[in-house]
């Protein structure tokens, strides 16, 4: 069984939000309802927990009663990092969860299909994450001057969902937190671990992060169009 864990938690100072990120709207709708109703849509995912910050829990329990996510089982507090809040939602999971799925609730037009085709990645190779090729030149810089010009044909940029074989996931967390790791991806604790390859599953450069006002209104106008 396949558990979705949403970090919904950011404080948006980038956004230039007054509340928190995940609470902006969206063309109507509160930014995190998007990631939501996909995820609670999809047939693969069978629980969800959502994590958020400590002053939205009441505010996301009534949100989730009014639209009636039946797969959001259990709304937690985060903590004051990304990677904690994702360790919180792993504590809330239910045991029957052998697989996890990460998904930022910054990335509103997830589909329905990239969830399946990560999911599917994940359980045949045991981690996944949606990615796409990188297609602007990528220089390496240091004290303002252009120290070389990386090839772009082997970078990829990272998205979310991520899948994980939770066992996986639990030890990787461990690890990171022992070693005083501060990840901001949950593919980076998992790469840590000898002879953990994450396979990438081609994502959507529409599956964009929303960090700026700009951002937004790109979101805005794919969801109209």
């Amino acid at each position: 069984m396949v558990g979705a864990i949403v970090p919904a938690g950011g404080v948006g100072k980038r956004l230039g939000a007054k509340g928190h990120k995940s609470f902006v709207k969206l063309a109507g709708e509160p930014m995190l309802v998007w990631s939501l109703r996909a995820l609670d849509l999809t047939r693969e995912i069978n629980q969800i927990v959502l994590v958020v910050h400590p002053d939205d829990l009441a505010a996301a329990r009534r949100l989730v009663a009014a639209k009636r996510f039946r797969k959001v089982s259990r709304i937690v507090a985060g903590g004051d990092t990304r990677m904690q809040s994702v360790a919180c939602g792993l504590a809330a999971l239910a045991p029957e969860m052998e697989w996890v799925l990460v998904h930022d609730a910054a990335r509103p037009l997830v589909t329905g299909d990239l969830i399946r085709a990560v999911v599917r990645g994940g359980i045949r190779f045991g981690s996944a994450i949606a990615a796409v090729p990188v297609i602007p030149t990528i220089k390496e810089v240091d004290k303002g001057a252009v120290v070389a010009t990386l090839d772009r044909t082997r970078l990829w940029e990272v998205q979310t969902p991520q899948v994980f074989r939770r066992d996986l996931l639990e030890e990787a967390h461990l690890s990171g937190r022992a070693d005083g790791i501060e990840a901001t991806d949950d593919s980076m604790l998992v790469e840590r671990l000898s002879r953990r390859r994450v396979r990438i599953v081609m994502g959507s450069h529409r599956n964009l992060k929303v960090t700026t006002p700009e951002d937004l209104a790109i979101a805005e106008a794919l969801i109209k169009h």
